[in-house]
């Protein structure tokens, strides 16, 4: 094939317009087929002139004729283009709908606003753990949230090595640390006695005693419509959840399944259901009768306006800022459960939907001060001085 320049063109991509390189390419059948490969962003070449030099520069020319050649693509073209591949139609891993925002906030706020303009195979693993441990020491993010953004660095430049955008990832061998430093408060079967006694409302209550028998996460259990109470199995279905004002799909594969229904549970969701004006099949358990019914009660404002005040109202302690929801019930049945009941951790597993049960145990049991009392005193019994007092 003959020496080709291609032609330039603008596409629109959701960060922004695009210049694109078009060119031929021959294929392994003998045919020719049209292939791109991204320049930059319009608004950083404001130009058709200004968009050619930049392909000049990083040598994409010199590419698209030489199948041998390096690849001199900058970062920013490098993760616009993971964002189309990775969140696309095609990608063999679909994103939530809430997952997508958060990334592209990484990605176009950290990742390219810092490395945006470096040509992707010039970054050195060093430069990048410099820049992620500053991150967290001068900018104050915490190691999760930077592990995070290591992460989503090391599946950019692993599309592009798939896709042949570059040829090696410099973010393999760079470091962070992703302990979480976050400890979710737990509140024993007692206090959430005492929540519930402070919830007169019966669509408050039984939405509290719901979650707190079942785990359920808060997008979960407000996606519930009746046709997912099984009343003959004793099961409750979870098989999406509600995000963005739309049901979507469960958060895992793990997490889409089923909890179980007491027969005591079951009473108070029959009982609600003689109360609620939405008792169709199709009707959401817990809608909001504000808007009618047509979508769930709102988890957040719930939290902020019944949950959260009836805590501290039954004598729950929060700190300034500390978080207390729908998750600190899901919490603190996870601990009761593997503490004091002494369930079976991969039951325990099961009713949270867990995929790995390191989460768990690691995440979601804490060390419990009676038990480790208990423990002690075990031993000291078997020493044999389980009863004496020092002379």
């Amino acid at each position: 094939m003959a020496y080709q320049r291609g032609s330039i063109r603008l596409v629109s991509r959701k960060g922004g317009d695009v210049w694109m390189l078009r060119y031929r390419l021959n294929t392994a059948d003998g045919q020719r087929k049209e292939n791109t490969l991204p320049i930059g962003l319009l608004r950083d070449f404001s130009t058709e002139k200004a968009a050619w030099k930049e392909a000049d520069r990083l040598g994409l020319l010199v590419r698209i004729n030489n199948d041998d050649s390096g690849t001199r693509i900058r970062f920013n073209a490098l993760a616009e283009y993971y964002l189309k591949a990775d969140f696309g139609d095609d990608a063999v891993r679909p994103k939530s709908v809430n997952t997508i925002p958060i990334v592209e906030h990484y990605v176009r706020d950290y990742l390219i606003a810092r490395w945006g303009n470096d040509l992707a195979s010039d970054i050195r693993p060093l430069e990048i753990q410099r820049w992620l441990k500053a991150l967290h020491t001068e900018n104050g993010l915490a190691w999760t949230t930077v592990s995070k953004i290591r992460g989503i660095m090391h599946r950019i430049y692993k599309i592009g090595v798939l896709h042949e955008r570059v040829e090696k990832n410099p973010v393999e061998h760079v470091e962070t640390r992703s302990l979480s430093l976050y400890k979710a408060l737990v509140i024993t079967p007692q206090q959430t006695l005492a929540i519930l006694n402070r919830l007169s409302n019966p669509l408050h209550f039984t939405l509290v005693l719901t979650c707190a028998a079942t785990a359920l996460r808060a997008s979960e259990i407000v996606s519930l419509r009746w046709s997912d109470i099984l009343w003959s199995d004793r099961q409750i279905r979870i098989s999406k959840r509600w995000a963005k004002g739309a049901d979507g799909d469960t958060k895992t594969a793990a997490s889409n399944g089923y909890v179980p229904l007491h027969p005591v549970l079951a009473e108070y969701l029959k009982h609600w259901r003689t109360q609620t004006p939405h008792s169709k099949v199709d009707d959401f358990v817990f809608p909001s009768l504000l808007r009618f019914g047509r979508v769930p009660i709102s988890a957040s404002i719930f939290v902020a306006d019944y949950l959260r005040p009836a805590a501290t109202g039954a004598g729950v302690i929060l700190a300034k800022g500390q978080r207390f929801g729908f998750h600190n019930l899901r919490h603190s049945l996870s601990n009761w459960l593997v503490n004091k009941g002494k369930v079976d951790p991969k039951t325990v597993q099961g009713m949270l939907r867990h995929s790995d049960i390191r989460t768990t145990l690691n995440l979601y049991t804490q060390d419990d001060q009676d038990e480790k009392q208990a423990a002690q005193g075990a031993f000291l019994s078997a020493v044999g001085l389980g009863s004496r007092l020092v002379q």
